[in-house]
């Protein structure tokens, strides 16, 4: 595994840019080497040749295994929308004292290497950054020189407050004509209903929607030992007490809090991944990328329904005959 894929050494680099190209480099030069290859294919899917159809598109490949014939379908639009929408608000400016990145860091490298993996695919991607109001967004494109564009918005600072995501949600699930994937990077310390609901809108738009709920190690083992104050980064002014009388109760609430969020996700066929700041960056690459994009099963996209047996498929949903 390249170093720079560790945390603890992508903290010692200068610049979003530079972090995200040696993310971008080891990652593509280790075992998950062109992770997105046929993305951006025009095909789309298989189905059972009928009479009419045009024998140009019957799949031979396919034939020679099968000895049946199926056609491939074309989608009307080529290129994947990636929507990448990232929590700017101040919680998650948090950082404990192991942690070599705060969650906001942590997370927009992840953001600005995804970014960076999309565009080499020739697909479109966009993104927006919110805490209590949407503080910027970029509309979709494949242009190369798009990424210049998020690396900008993502290195800018500026001063956040609370999170409100639930309405932002449904907003931006009017606002995303184009059928594609949401990717959402937050710490989620949120209102559960909100935040659940507003899921629930962006799946009922038909996108495919990720989860990485990112989190600091100390946010999840709650290693303090001393009497300190703690603070709520987005409302004051915190409170003074021993770690070790709250420890149990927090852990908890935390875990039910947690195991809420995913069961929502789960209900609603959304991808939900726990990503720590302390991880290395290609775990997390691997199970969004290379394992979506293995699987063969096609995903409902009503979201009352439960998946199927199987995982959701690569980034564009499709079946292929067996």
């Amino acid at each position: 595994m390249n170093s720079f894929l560790d945390p603890h050494d992508l903290a010692k680099l200068e610049g979003l840019q530079l972090r995200a190209r040696k993310i971008v480099e080891g990652f593509m030069a280790g075992p998950h080497r062109s992770p997105y290859r046929g993305f951006s294919t025009e095909f789309a899917e298989h189905r059972a040749y009928v009479p009419g159809d045009e024998i140009r598109y019957v799949d031979w490949k396919v034939f020679g295994r099968t000895d049946k014939y199926y056609v491939k379908q074309f989608e009307d639009e080529t290129n994947l929308v990636c929507y990448l929408v990232l929590d700017v608000s101040a919680s998650m400016r948090y950082q404990g004292p192991a942690a070599p990145l705060s969650k906001l860091e942590y997370a927009k490298c992840l953001a600005a290497s995804l970014a960076w993996i999309v565009l080499n695919s020739h697909d479109a991607v966009s993104l927006t950054t919110y805490d209590e109001i949407v503080r910027s967004t970029l509309n979709p494109s494949s242009n190369a020189t798009h990424l210049e564009s998020i690396l900008q918005v993502l290195q800018s600072s500026p001063e956040s407050t609370t999170t409100r995501a639930g309405p932002l949600f449904h907003e931006l699930a009017e606002r995303f004509q184009k059928r594609g994937i949401v990717i959402i990077l937050s710490d989620c310390i949120d209102e559960l209903e909100p935040f659940a609901a507003g899921l629930k809108h962006l799946r009922h738009r038909q996108h495919e929607v990720a989860l990485l709920q990112v989190l600091d190690p100390a946010e999840l083992d709650f290693p303090f030992k001393q009497r300190m104050r703690f603070l709520d980064l987005e409302q004051e002014p915190g409170v003074i007490t021993d770690p070790q009388t709250v420890r149990s109760a927090y852990l908890s609430e935390f875990q039910a809090f947690r195991d809420a969020l995913q069961n929502h996700c789960y209900q609603q066929a959304i991808d939900y991944t726990l990503v720590r700041t302390d991880s290395a960056i290609d775990t997390v690459l691997s199970r969004l990328l290379v394992e979506r994009s293995s699987s063969k099963h096609r995903s409902e996209t009503i979201p009352q329904k439960r998946r199927a047996a199987g995982r959701q498929s690569g980034l564009r949903s499709r079946t292929s005959p067996s």
